[in-house]
């Protein structure tokens, strides 16, 4: 396996992402925002609870490869 087609597939999988991201900014920001607000003043993140954020995050990122593989 050439050191090349590694780092190729690793850009083409970044810059699918990055279009993801795009098309779930919104989803992105609120998770985001909630991520930041439950860990301020040094606080750990405890799970779930962003879980409701997290998960209209990934319905979008998964709706929006589906539609890119179309």
């Amino acid at each position: 396996m050439s050191g090349s087609n590694v780092w190729s597939r690793s850009r083409d999988k970044l810059r699918i992402f990055t279009e993801l991201v795009g098309q779930c900014a919104e989803e992105a920001s609120v998770y985001g925002k909630c991520v930041a607000a439950t860990t301020t003043s040094k606080r750990e993140l405890k799970k779930d609870l962003c879980a409701k954020e997290f998960a209209a995050l990934k319905t979008c990122f998964t709706n929006a490869a589906k539609k890119r593989m179309k």
